[in-house]
């Protein structure tokens, strides 16, 4: 299973970013995907997972502000996030199922 990630960077405050997954070796539509985030000395956290009937979870921080659609046909989910705010510096990892991708870089600078 592989699970490519990208589209992480340098953004100021208030602009928006989008992230990309895309998996291979593995199904995809049945399993719920979604993205997590580790700020520097702090513990991964939820930013928001779907489900594959389209449920949405998501941390109360991110809520109004980033979206995670997917593409079951081209096996992938995206992040897109807008209003972006400093504290929105983190790495970011992707999920599929229970597979996790390498982490890609968000910067926020204020």
């Amino acid at each position: 299973v592989q699970l490519q990630a990208s589209g992480g960077g340098l953004v100021q405050a208030g602009g928006s970013l989008r992230l990309s997954c895309a998996a291979s070796g593995t199904s995809f539509s049945t399993k719920a995907v979604g993205w997590y985030r580790q700020a520097p000395g702090k513990q991964r956290e939820l930013v928001a997972t779907i489900s594959p009937g389209g449920r949405l979870t998501s941390a109360d921080s991110v809520k109004g502000r980033f979206t995670v659609p997917r593409d079951n046909a081209e096996k992938s989910v995206y992040l897109q996030m807008d209003s972006l705010k400093p504290e929105d510096t983190a790495v970011y990892y992707c999920i599929v199922g229970g597979f996790w991708g390498k982490g890609t870089l968000v910067t926020v600078s204020s």
